[in-house]
């Protein structure tokens, strides 16, 4: 489509077509190829219309291969309509319109959630007993089944897995400068703070320890010290708590207020973005950071062309204290799917379609392609054929891992592009992975409670642990704090987590 447009004349275009669209295709040549995989059901060659996202950096291509791919192997045309705005506006105005293509993809499952609820939406789980892969694998996944699940016990968008990888996050510091100094990697939050007393030393003008987004980060840190910056799931107790309120996490901002203090950290922290952060990292103002990990690549390749030497490395979680957990919160999950229309009727059909996807052989085309074509097995090892200049030129190339051609992946298929060096972080950083959290999904009564009451507790939150890590608060007074902050109603907020976790629970286990 163009762009361009206003957005209800594009939604118009979009309904349009898809309504030229729902004539066709339904009977269309009687070939027959096998989807694959253990017990799947020959599909025949056949169209579902698709509404898709769209990616800037690797906008969708009609005559992308991943398409022709899908089709050699399941029979499959994907008539795919793109929104010249923004998908979630395109998804409202064409389930408003109540002619619904066969499929379409979405960026939030709270999307999936709400229109599914209102009925425009298949529930996936009805359709079980004809995905025999998708079955499979939810049985071996309960927690991403859990995950995907609305609040009223059903399922309105496909889980996936793999992709998420992406969006791993992890400790990074500068290897050269800790060699220069002759530091040791850190082991706990107090050899932390020793090593970057000796940076400051060196490098009078950094702010050793950098990070971005203001308080977003705690969560990050929150794991070592054995809870976390929101309301958690504690796997050991089987309940839910609020990290910020726990003595663990007083430990955790003692050491940022000591941080801010003797100028560890930038004195403008709560307003440093990534273009501050990226000057910070790559001017020796700042040589520790917790960011995605695919940063690695992202300073080394660029920095290293005037400074050989500059060499951002992985680096292991720092425990909260002597014998704690080096953990790392779990940020490995993309929320993003497809979901079925339940108007459409091929509904069978789609579901046969989608069980391919959850078979080794769907993983591997959606993340490698093609044997002799895209990859090729080396030593037992797939690697590309042709030399992509990285993630984005291999998308753009061949729209593998787009928007709509991903729903299982293999990571490795990503990684094969990278360094030797972001490889083997990837192979490191698992071992100092939190267990997944559970993320449930609330009804609209619950909704209102969490963005009335929830909302206050985050605010008051985020604005009393600003004032303890700036000073501006005395920490002496953090069971005062904690008092405050249960008098707005933590115990509610708690009573609705709880709810709806075994609400989910009971429905998986039909």
């Amino acid at each position: 489509m163009r762009k361009g447009l206003p957005i209800f004349i594009a939604a118009g275009m979009i309904v349009t077509t898809f309504a030229g669209c729902s004539s066709k295709g339904d009977d269309r040549a009687a070939a027959t190829p096998t989807p694959g995989g253990e017990g799947a059901t020959a599909v025949k060659e056949q169209t579902f219309t698709f509404l898709d996202n769209s990616h800037p950096s690797w906008p969708y291509n009609k005559d992308a291969l991943v398409w022709k791919l899908f089709k050699e192997k399941t029979g499959v045309t994907l008539d795919v309509q793109v929104p010249s705005g923004k998908i979630e506006d395109a998804l409202s105005v064409t389930v408003a319109s109540g002619n619904l293509p066969d499929l379409m993809f979405t960026l939030s499952k709270g999307l999936a959630d709400k229109y599914g609820q209102q009925g425009a939406l298949v529930n996936i789980l009805d359709y079980a007993k004809d995905m025999p892969n998708f079955k499979k694998w939810m049985s071996e996944h309960p927690t991403e089944t859990q995950n995907a699940l609305s609040s009223d016990g059903k399922m309105y968008l496909f889980p996936n897995q793999g992709i998420g990888e992406t969006n791993r996050m992890n400790w990074m510091y500068r290897e050269d400068v800790f060699k220069k100094l002759g530091l040791s990697e850190p082991q706990t939050w107090d050899d932390l703070y020793a090593s970057l007393k000796k940076i400051k030393e060196a490098y009078p003008k950094s702010y050793p320890l950098s990070f971005r987004s203001g308080l977003q980060y705690i969560r990050n840190f929150a794991p070592a010290f054995q809870t976390g910056h929101d309301m958690y799931y504690s796997f050991e107790q089987k309940t839910w708590r609020y990290g910020p309120v726990e003595d663990n996490y007083k430990k955790l901002i003692e050491y940022l207020n000591k941080f801010y203090k003797e100028g560890l950290i930038p004195p403008d922290f709560l307003s440093v973005d990534t273009k501050v952060w990226q000057d910070l990292m790559s001017t020796d103002r700042a040589f520790v950071t917790v960011d995605y990990i695919g940063r690695i690549d992202f300073f080394n390749s660029a920095l290293r062309k005037d400074n050989p030497a500059f060499n951002l490395a992985f680096m292991a979680t720092p425990a909260g204290w002597s014998g704690g957990p080096r953990k790392n919160a779990y940020t490995q999950y993309v929320e993003a799917g497809f979901m079925v229309s339940s108007t459409s009727k091929k509904i069978k059909d789609v579901m046969k379609f989608f069980d391919f996807f959850y078979t080794e052989e769907g993983r591997n085309l959606v993340s490698w392609g093609k044997e002799g074509t895209t990859y090729q097995t080396v030593n037992g090892k797939k690697q590309f054929i042709e030399k992509y200049a990285d993630v984005a030129d291999l998308r753009k190339k061949t729209g593998l891992s787009t928007d709509g051609a991903y729903i299982l992946f293999d990571y490795d298929a990503h990684l094969s592009l990278s360094s030797p060096e972001l490889q083997t972080a990837y192979k490191q950083a698992p071992q100092y992975d939190s267990e997944q959290q559970p993320r449930p999904a609330f009804t609209p009564e619950e909704m209102e409670i969490l963005s009335t009451v929830g909302d206050t507790i985050t605010k008051k939150r985020d604005e009393n642990i600003t004032k303890f890590i700036l000073g501006e608060r005395s920490l002496d007074e953090w069971p005062k704090y904690v008092e405050e902050m249960k008098k707005l109603g933590l115990d509610k907020i708690t009573e609705i987590y709880k709810t709806a976790h075994d609400r989910s629970q009971k429905a998986q286990q039909k």
